[in-house]
């Protein structure tokens, strides 16, 4: 099967409305583009709300099936024939999560994830505002392939990209929102960030797909700048396509998924792993494993 990934990019304000015209319009490009399956960024409805603590910021969760703007995209995608992996603040009875709801080409919604690893960062407080996942990690079959989805900081775990592709999925999309750091205000995460993606792709042998936002955001003093530099990797970790730090854009890439099973199955990385020497990997200090493990 032949598909066609695409990552955007945007910036985004406290007009809601504008944010979700922009993504719908960023998405109608991919597809123009010949895209299949469309990455938007982490939380595009509105700005990074979680670059500091406001309890007002709660009333922007809905819950999985009365979200307004999932309900847009899947008419968008039912009508364009593409793949949309939507992220938005979930509410679900009294918890919070960090969640993307995977909208299959159809328009219906084939299932959807919650975010495992929460930060607690300065200007990324997200632990006040979302408990941890408790979907696991999961591949989902849609029309163009069998998809994984992580979630900004999930980016930084090679157990997560793993356990995807163990699940079976083809290719692996990460929305997120990165930027500067306050308390390291001359730290570049970028290529460090990039690199690590990149590698889960080599290791796993598998696309990846990763769309960040653009532009400055503050709030009560406190402000951020993401850098952008979106990017979709080929199996091998290569850089297919990569978007600067400030400029809105739609980048689209071509995989042959069978391709990249074959080469999967013939380098080996899956045929010889040893999954009995790795149960420290269950614990946290590489030594106590829990009782019943």
């Amino acid at each position: 099967m032949h598909v066609t990934v695409a990552c955007t990019q945007m910036a985004c304000s406290w007009d809601t409305g504008s944010n979700v015209s922009r993504a719908e319009s960023l998405v109608h490009r991919a597809a123009d583009a010949g895209a299949n399956i469309v990455l938007l960024q982490e939380l595009f409805e509105t700005p990074y709300f979680c670059i500091d603590e406001q309890h007002e910021h709660f009333e922007l969760a809905r819950p999985l099936h009365d979200q307004p703007t999932i309900r847009r995209m899947q008419k968008i995608a039912k009508e364009r024939q593409l793949v949309l992996p939507v992220s938005f603040f979930e509410r679900a009875g009294l918890a919070f999560y960090n969640s993307v709801a995977i909208v299959d080409a159809d328009g219906s919604i084939v299932g959807h994830y919650r975010k495992s690893h929460v930060p607690d960062f300065p200007a990324y407080e997200e632990k006040f505002y979302f408990s941890p996942g408790d979907t696991g990690f999961r591949a989902f079959d849609t029309r163009w392939g069998r998809v994984g989805v992580g979630i900004c900081w999930d980016q930084w775990f090679p157990e997560c990209a793993r356990a995807m592709v163990l699940k079976g999925a083809d290719l692996l999309f990460y929305p997120t929102a990165i930027g500067s750091e306050v308390n390291f205000p001359d730290l570049d995460s970028k290529d460090h960030w990039q690199m690590a993606m990149r590698g889960h792709a080599a290791a796993n042998i598998v696309p990846v797909v990763a769309s960040n936002r653009i532009g400055t955001e503050s709030s009560r003093g406190v402000e951020m700048t993401f850098y952008g530099s979106s990017f979709i990797t080929d199996h091998t970790g290569g850089l297919v396509e990569c978007a600067d730090r400030e400029t809105e854009c739609v980048l689209t890439a071509s995989f042959d998924l069978e391709e990249v099973r074959r080469y999967r199955r013939s380098w080996g990385v899956f045929r010889d792993r040893r999954p009995d020497l790795y149960r420290s990997l269950l614990t946290l200090d590489g030594e106590h494993i829990a009782p019943g493990l």
